[in-house]
């Protein structure tokens, strides 16, 4: 019934498609009027733009108008006028939504649309990219048309400078990666002043291949991170001894990648840590000092068993570098978490790097979900339209093709072993390779890709292969992937931002002409030999049957799968795809039904031959389900934790930009000296009790400790009335004491001294409160096991250790201000200036377990400087420069040798 309906009205995509051809035709009703304008008058039309939108217009009065005025100056500028499925995406992503538009439809070119319309208000649009390569391409590329239209354009990418990243966050357009943006938006909520942030307010963004973004890199947060303890040489121990275990010592489960140690591998394990003396004679693991080391082994063990070379990582450099399953890419400076870098490190015998501790993190879920406005374009989103309505509330919309597809997709072929499956895939690259057909190779590891590169090289077939390990070249080799009698092995296609056009790619041709020394006549001379050869080999192409994608096994995600099928047939050329299978395969061989290699058996599958089943096709599609919403899971689980920190990340981040954004931060200070005094008098006197026992000694030597006050007992005892005067009294003194410091050192430098230990505290509990939370999250599972939801016991524990936390900001505070004592002298060289170097030194170590580039090394932890309090000369004992207390640098040195303190013990210091 549900597909006669559909029939007959259509699908809701069908409907939306309708209504959007009626929008395309008041675009187009444009198209004359604008072309008669001049170049002048065209580009005057951004200013019009603006004016109308001052005078009260909105975007969507002037969306027609504007589509058209880009439409125009991309002809005029790049030769390249949108196709009317490019308006219609570009209506679709100006509206908040993820326009779904094939492989080599134009989505780079279809963005400029909503682009622009969305920058004329002058708030910035982010366009949002899976690489620098990407980032710096496109800026340049579609730059053009922007820059023509009188409206800025930049790249943010690594190895910038604060100075240029603010620069280039000011343009209206800033083409940039997700994992970029990320980081700058953590970095900059942990700078000390409003001028030094880089980012403007979040506006809108477009993500660029958004089921990448959004999905398969949503499950990992962004992770700003310093060392910790060096722990290497214990990671190098465990893992010679886990390198003498047998298979029986440990259970493995491929489906859920997790290795545990059994019964008889416990006992072994705990025989060798006694001979390493690493635990005492005759004790368990499980003792309680021996509880860290289960860390190191458990890790360790995941590094020999569930991680492979050159399927999980690769060694570059001699450093391990891990591959993005999704893209085949490896991920320069991500660095596993929790240990597992570390372990591998050790596994594969180059140097271990320190172990990092969390400094800031944030979600792409919760990062994104800030720009008011979101939306984004990509080949493959329809199996994912679920989740991203779910999580990002955005809709997907699917845009037909500018040319009808005449691809075509055979069925998968299915063989009983991978070298029968192998066999097969090798017949029919050579029969491609005789025919002259050029061929892509899809593989799901850099081991398979080299596999067959391999026996391709032993057959005398010329190719390319293109995986984590060619990443230099990878746009390259994409784009010539087409050309006649190409054979190209690709490790992932998702995300590549590179078209594969038959008979190869002119741009890309004379792009490497251009950086040859030939005069401008020889390149235009070069350029044109390169545009005839291309056409000519494109007949050729045609003629053979245009590209054969070969997939060599199914991806987990039937996304990805879907991707590499879309680099063939792209704007209506021909094409042909084909996966090939094995009942070793992985994913066959862990989730599709242990029943299907019998029942293939009495089908009648004889080795080397190959068969198609429904039976299988639904069983496959079930396995790829089974992981689809496994990972679904994973994502989902990750976010809703992550959005307890982020309630309390959005509370420290207000506070922080309140503090940096105020003149005069006195206010904070009074309340929070209130508070502190308020909480320190009820530790020690319960409202209601007797006065005889209130335990007043106590109570003055915690206000000496907390507020650098003398208040005798004898004093406190002299205040009349409740436990409510004592606090009034001693709010009073710390205020007076604020007051003088300030006649001491001057307001102005009071004042920013107050600022700058606030915020320097504030980062100091933070941190320590992520530290805590990691821990939190790391065990809150096992409440399960009490028939507690964990979710419900991470929310309550992070309330509480939340609240501790401003409690512990709010004393550490008062009292670093209390004990405060500044040199005036030397102000400027030493703790005004101390926020700049602390900058300097996050940025050299932003390592990151997520997603960053930047090499571990120097301690961002917050730094406050000793504050050391005046000490009367007879109290100073000269042999001990510990009891001297503040000296001024003029004063002769307590050490007796005569000389002023900065000749002597000071210029030591």
């Amino acid at each position: 019934m549900f597909s006669i309906l559909t029939k007959i009205f259509g699908t809701a995509n069908d409907r939306i498609i309708k209504r959007l051809q009626k929008e395309i035709h008041k675009i187009n009703a444009f198209e004359n009027s604008i072309k008669n304008l001049t170049d002048e008058e065209l580009k005057a039309k951004t200013s019009e733009f603006k004016q109308k939108l001052a005078d009260g217009k909105t975007l969507d009065d002037i969306c027609y108008e504007a589509f058209a005025v880009v439409r125009e100056a991309s002809r005029r500028v790049s030769g390249q006028r949108h196709y009317d499925v490019q308006l219609m995406g570009g209506l679709i992503i100006h509206k908040g939504a993820i326009a779904e538009m094939r492989t080599g439809e134009g989505k780079t070119l279809a963005a400029t649309l909503p682009a622009y319309l969305n920058a004329l208000p002058g708030k910035g649009v982010h366009i949002v990219t899976v690489n620098d390569y990407l980032a710096k391409r496109d800026a340049e590329w579609m730059g053009e048309i922007f820059r023509f239209l009188g409206l800025t354009v930049s790249a943010v990418v690594g190895d910038m400078s604060d100075s240029e990243r603010k620069a280039a966050y000011d343009c209206d357009i800033i083409y940039a990666t997700n994992n970029e943006l990320g980081f700058d938006y953590l970095r900059d909520n942990m700078k000390f002043t409003q001028k030094s942030k880089v980012q403007r307010p979040f506006n809108y963004a477009i993500i660029d291949e958004v089921d990448s973004i959004l999905i398969d890199e949503a499950r990992t947060p962004l992770i700003i991170s310093g060392p910790v303890d060096d722990r290497s040489e214990l990671y190098g121990k465990i893992d010679k001894l886990i390198k003498l275990l047998t298979p029986s010592d440990y259970e493995k489960d491929e489906k859920v990648k997790t290795v545990n140690l059994t019964e008889e591998g416990i006992n072994k394990i705990e025989l060798m840590l006694a001979e390493k003396e690493l635990i005492n004679q005759h004790s368990s693991l499980y003792d309680f000092d021996n509880l860290s080391l289960v860390h190191y082994i458990n890790q360790s063990l995941r590094a020999h068993y569930i991680f492979s070379r050159d399927v999980d990582y690769i060694i570059k450099d001699r450093k391990i570098m891990i591959i993005d399953e999704f893209t085949g890419r490896a991920m320069d400076g991500r660095r596993y978490s929790d240990g597992l870098h570390q372990a591998i490190e050790a596994k594969e015998q180059v140097p271990i790097q320190n172990e990092n501790q969390t400094l800031a993190s944030v979600t792409f879920q919760n990062y994104f979900r800030m720009y008011p406005k979101l939306s984004g374009m990509t080949g493959t989103a329809m199996t994912e339209a679920g989740e991203l309505k779910d999580i990002y509330n955005l809709e997907v919309i699917s845009v037909p093709t500018h040319n009808k597809v005449t691809r075509k997709d055979l069925e998968d072929e299915i063989y009983g072993t991978k070298k029968e499956k192998y066999n097969a895939i090798m017949n029919l690259i050579k029969d491609c390779y005789k025919r002259q057909q050029p061929v892509l190779v899809g593989t799901i590891s850099i081991e398979k890709s080299e596999e067959i590169s391999k026996e391709l090289t032993k057959n005398n077939i010329k190719h390319k292969v293109l995986n984590a390990k060619m990443h230099e070249q990878e746009a390259y080799i994409i784009a010539q992937a087409g050309r006649f009698g190409a054979v190209t092995i690709a490790t992932n296609m998702a995300g590549r931002g590179t078209d594969i056009m038959l008979g190869g790619n002119p741009e890309m041709i004379i792009k490497e002409l251009a950086e040859k020394s030939l005069n401008p006549e020889q390149q235009e001379l070069e350029a044109t030999k390169v545009k005839e050869e291309v056409a000519r080999e494109k007949e050729l192409v045609i003629a053979a049957g245009g590209l054969y994608v070969i997939g060599t096994e199914r991806h987990e995600s039937r996304r990805i799968d879907n991707q590499l099928r879309g680099r063939a047939g792209r704007q209506g050329d021909p094409g042909t795809t084909r996966f090939f299978l094995s009942l070793e395969d992985d994913l066959m061989r862990i989730f599709a039904s242990d029943r299907i290699s019998s029942v293939l058996r009495t089908l009648g599958l004889k080795d080397g031959e190959a068969i198609g089943h429904p039976m299988i096709s639904r069983s496959l599609e079930k396995a790829q389900q089974k992981v689809e919403s496994h990972n679904y899971e994973i994502r989902k689980n990750l976010l809703r934790f992550d959005d307890v920190m982020n309630d309390q990340r959005k509370i420290i981040y207000e506070q922080r930009n309140e503090i940096i954004s105020s003149d005069d931060i006195t206010e904070f200070r009074l309340n929070m000296t209130e508070q502190l005094v308020a909480d320190v008098v009820q530790r020690y006197i319960t409202p209601g009790s007797y006065r005889e026992d209130w335990p007043i000694n106590d109570l003055s030597a915690e206000i000496h400790r907390t507020f650098a006050i003398e208040l005798l007992p004898e004093k406190i005892n002299e205040v009349e009335g409740s436990e409510a005067e004592i606090t009034k009294v001693i709010t009073e003194l710390v205020i007076n004491l604020f007051k003088q410091k300030e006649q001491e050192y001057t307001t102005e430098i009071m004042r920013d001294a107050s600022r700058y230990i606030l915020l320097t505290t504030l980062d100091q509990v933070w941190k320590e409160h992520l530290h805590n939370l990691d821990y939190l999250r790391q065990g809150i599972s096992l409440r399960a096991y009490g028939q507690k939801d964990p979710l419900n016991e991470y929310k309550r524990e992070a309330f509480n250790l939340f609240e501790q936390m401003l409690d512990h900001l709010r004393e550490l505070y008062i009292q670093r201000l209390c004990f405060l004592h500044i040199d005036t002298e030397h102000l400027n060289r030493q703790s005004m200036l101390l926020a700049n170097k602390e900058l300097q030194e996050m940025n050299k170590s932003r390592v990151d377990p997520a997603l960053e580039k930047y090499n571990p090394g120097i301690n961002a932890e917050t730094k406050v400087m000793p504050f050391k309090s005046y000490v009367n000369p007879e109290d100073r004992d000269p042999s001990n420069p510990e009891t001297w207390g503040k000296i001024s640098r003029n004063e002769l040195c307590p050490c007796g040798s005569g000389k002023k303190y900065k000749h002597c013990h000071g210029a030591e210091s």
